[in-house]
């Protein structure tokens, strides 16, 4: 049964919304967050990522620095800039990306479901990157980002939202990116108590988004626990307090739209582009799409049609390559390696590619699917050009017929990957497995600073 609750967030003045709003911290670099807070003093970057008040050599991670963001934050909220709701509120926060809507509801969620498995995660956390969010949030004490979580459709649920979009909306505004944002605040006791009844009614949740977030704000619960515990405060008392729970956006499965997550690998360690095919060929089917493929044609001649098709492209030549039915049957009932993402790195990353540990190996990198596939071409022609003039300055010149000299470093593929489907994400996180890393890129992406929940 899942632990859903309303809370009393603080969130933008009226007038004030669409220049707070900000997209989440860690879909930055240090160099890009500094760049989009420039002349924009009240963006809520300023203090997700507040290295951005600092130089860009300044240590990122020195308490200072997460001083000065709850420092901007309580003295925004002085001048008015942020309001607190007087009672526990619901809030519907609906988005609209190119025609598509897809609408949640801000509440908070008991950090009990996380640890007793009933709010379900599909992906594992980089300490580093917890440390950084366990800092900020036990600094600001509060969540300021918060989890993308899912759910199978209630029509309970969906009843209340959409007798409650009929009503006004607190904000509706469309952001410098073209997404549309509308929130609509649910105070009413008998639709909170029946948004309440009905997610408790529910198995489990689901993390889609914001992993991270999620640990950080459960390992900072259990650390006020611990130490409230150490202080003499009664367990009633512990039991009850607002750290308890994490800030999230709850939507339906229904609602949501997983992007295709692409890979480039920017070298063939030791081939050609003409062994690395012959050695495809032992797993895959191989068919070429084009000799020429260039960037304006890649929607076309890489977009995978189906599941388990994946287009490549290599050394100018797009290609759409398929498991052979004998690989998929062995992977078929298994929810991660049956995962066309998992396929990819199981049979060619891994044993041909050399590509062990995609989180750690600097050779692979991931490109998310708002970006298109014109930068697959645009990046695999990069590297490829860096690699032949690598080869030539040390004179590795593959020669036909001849054995690749030691060190050659063959030509950047890319690979435009089929998007992982919702279900399939569910299945995982049902089993208890997780999925490889960058599984799934979700569009649009939740804004901060509209929902801030303080323990």
């Amino acid at each position: 049964m899942a632990d859903i609750r309303p809370f009393r967030a603080v969130r933008p003045a009226p007038g004030v919304a669409p220049e707070v709003a900000a997209l989440p911290y860690d879909v930055y670099t240090r160099a890009e967050a500094a760049e989009a807070v420039k002349d924009r003093p009240l963006s809520f970057l300023n203090i997700d990522r507040p290295e951005t008040m600092f130089g860009p050599d300044y240590d990122m991670y020195a308490p200072e620095v997460y001083e000065a963001a709850a420092q901007r934050y309580r003295g925004q909220k002085a001048e008015g800039i942020y309001l607190q709701d007087e009672k526990p509120c619901f809030y519907i926060y609906e988005e609209t990306m190119d025609g598509r809507r897809q609408t949640g509801i801000a509440a908070v969620c008991a950090v009990d479901d996380y640890l007793q498995g009933i709010c379900k995660k599909h992906e594992n956390t980089v300490e580093e990157k917890e440390r950084d969010r366990i800092r900020h949030v036990d600094r600001m004490s509060a969540q300021t980002g918060p989890i993308f979580l899912s759910y199978h459709g209630s029509l309970e649920i969906d009843a209340v939202v959409q007798a409650w979009k009929e009503k006004a909306p607190v904000y509706d505004f469309v952001s410098e990116d073209g997404i549309g944002h509308r929130v609509w605040l649910i105070d009413d006791d008998a639709a909170i108590g029946k948004l309440q009844a009905a997610f408790a009614a529910l198995p489990a949740t689901y993390i889609a988004d914001g992993h991270h977030r999620a640990a950080s704000a459960v390992r900072v619960a259990c650390m006020r626990r611990d130490a409230d515990a150490a202080a003499g405060v009664p367990e009633e008392e512990i039991r009850k307090a607002e750290y308890n729970y994490f800030l999230a956006v709850l939507f339906p499965e229904e609602e949501l739209k997983i992007l295709d997550y692409n890979r480039v690998v920017k070298d063939l360690p030791g081939m050609t582009a003409s062994d690395f095919l012959e050695k495809l060929e032992e797993h895959f089917e191989i068919h070429m799409t084009s000799l020429s493929c260039r960037e304006k044609d890649a929607e076309e001649l890489l977009r995978p049609k189906e599941k388990y098709e994946i287009g490549m492209y290599i050394n100018g030549r797009s290609y759409r390559i398929r498991p052979r039915q004998e690989l998929i049957d062995a992977v078929a009932g298994d929810p991660v390696r049956s995962l066309d993402v998992s396929v990819l790195q199981e049979y060619v990353l891994a044993p041909i590619l050399g590509i062990g540990d995609p989180r750690t190996d600097s050779r692979i990198r991931f490109v998310g699917g708002i970006r298109g596939l014109g930068v697959l071409v645009e990046d695999a022609d990069r590297y490829s050009a860096e690699n032949a003039a690598e080869n030539a300055a040390a004179g590795k010149i593959a020669k036909a017929f001849e054995p690749v000299p030691e060190g050659f470093k063959g030509p950047a593929v890319a690979f435009a990957m089929y998007p992982t489907d919702i279900r399939e994400l569910f299945c995982v996180a049902d089993a208890g497995l997780l999925m490889p890393p960058k599984s799934t890129w979700f569009e649009p992406k939740l804004r901060s600073g509209l929902f801030i929940h303080e323990f």
